[in-house]
């Protein structure tokens, strides 16, 4: 992998508010919010007439809301037409490839800013819609007919890792419950409480409707209770992203026009894209993601960069399986000693590898289409200094990564950030 051709920076980056926002809200709205709410990050302004071109990653607005060919729609609320404005499509790591594809056009010579976007309303439609919809991201000859839905794909990850390293349903709940305390502290997130606080909140409604209280000494008791059911076993509820609207913003720009729009830039130095089978069953693996392994490698060699240098990263955490998954196949663990470096606090706010300080999928939530691009939007206020409340991280991050994947690892995008 050489060098980019040119530099590129990030210099603004904005989301909505993520949860159920339908039907207040649908694409075109949190778009605008988003788009408005990256607007203000840009030191020096931005405006329509800066921006070439709109990129916008979506997984299936088709299906989720019967609405194809998203691209121009997002591009015209905003004062972008008649500007190209292409949407691009990779299961969950949508706007993660409309992210990269734009790295790659400005760094081309083609285009000097692009502004990039990620959408994805998914509550329009019942959780059995969704599931059928979110489906068609695996493999729809084999594994959906045989009832394999994304639980039952990642559960059967779950359990290879299990048999090959050991790990319990207890490092799964670890993982959980770092994040949502994370993600309590972040004003984004769909789920701004702490599993502690769940607990406390459901012991108090027990009370007051005369109910038996239970004698949860801890979050790991209450996880283990029937108030997380089984999804697809290991896999518990609270092991498993949500159902989330929202929208993401970023504005990149070349570096030779960077001065103009701030005088701290952030910048890409690294972008990588891999692919594996779709199917679980044509795979060698299941504890190891492939396509996290290329895309890792390639934007490793790009930026100069290893994984030693990364300060923090926010990982796609679809599951909480697939947090060590990442952590591991992005070489920041050796296989099987994630586990370990969970348990002696590392991947915490005030640890040595801060990993889903947004809270990340399983308590900012998945708006597939929007995930990718919300990764930046956390990495940039990390970097920045800015993230809200108190989870920004306590040393000067010079250094991120974002890891966005689609699917059942089928595809995945690596980006490298540094100032």
């Amino acid at each position: 992998m050489g060098k980019l051709a040119r530099k590129v920076a990030l210099v603004g980056a904005g989301m909505c508010k993520f949860g159920r926002n339908f039907p207040l809200q649908r694409n075109p709205d949190m778009w605008v919010e988003a788009w408005l709410n990256a607007v203000k990050t840009v030191d020096n302004g931005i405006e329509p007439k800066d921006i070439d071109a709109c990129y916008i990653g979506n997984y299936s607005s088709d299906l989720f809301n019967h609405q194809g060919h998203l691209g121009p729609q997002m591009a015209n609320l905003v004062g972008l037409t008649p500007k190209p404005a292409p949407r691009f499509e990779g299961a969950c790591a949508s706007s993660g490839i409309a992210l990269r594809q734009a790295v790659i056009a400005i760094a081309s010579g083609v285009h000097d800013v692009i502004a990039v976007g990620g959408v994805e309303c998914m509550t329009e439609v019942s959780t059995t819609l969704v599931t059928d919809t979110l489906a068609t991201a695996s493999d729809s000859i084999f594994e959906y007919p045989a009832g394999a839905t994304f639980p039952g794909l990642y559960a059967a990850i779950a359990s290879a890792h299990f048999h090959k390293y050991g790990t319990t349903a207890e490092d799964l709940m670890r993982v959980g419950i770092k994040n949502h305390e994370n993600g309590k502290e972040n004003p984004f997130a769909q789920m701004q409480q702490s599993i502690k606080e769940m607990m406390a909140s459901k012991i108090v409604r027990y009370k007051e409707q005369g109910r038996d209280v239970p004698d949860w000494k801890d979050e790991f008791d209450f996880l283990k209770s029937s108030s997380n059911p089984f999804i697809a076993s290991p896999l518990r509820l609270f092991d498993c992203s949500l159902i989330t609207d929202g929208a993401a913003c970023l504005f990149l720009v070349a570096g030779d026009v960077a001065k103009k729009f701030t005088d701290t830039p952030i910048w890409i130095t690294g972008t990588g894209q891999g692919s594996a089978a779709l199917s679980l069953h044509d795979r060698d693996s299941l504890t190891s993601f492939i396509a996290t392994r290329e895309a890792a490698r390639q934007a490793y060699e790009m930026s100069g960069l290893k994984p030693k240098d990364i300060q923090i990263c926010e990982v796609h955490d679809c599951f909480t399986i697939a947090e060590i998954l990442a952590m591991e196949d992005l070489g920041f663990y050796e296989k099987g000693k994630a586990v370990e470096a969970i348990k002696n606090g590392e991947t915490k706010l005030d640890g040595r590898l801060p990993i889903n300080t947004s809270g990340g999928l399983k308590s900012k939530g998945h708006p597939v289409g929007a995930t990718g691009a919300a990764h930046a939007v956390e990495t940039f206020k990390q970097m920045r200094g800015i993230a809200e409340r108190n989870r920004q991280v306590k040393f000067d991050v010079e250094r991120a990564m974002t890891h966005n994947l689609g699917g059942s690892g089928g595809t995945c995008v690596v980006h490298i950030y540094e100032k």
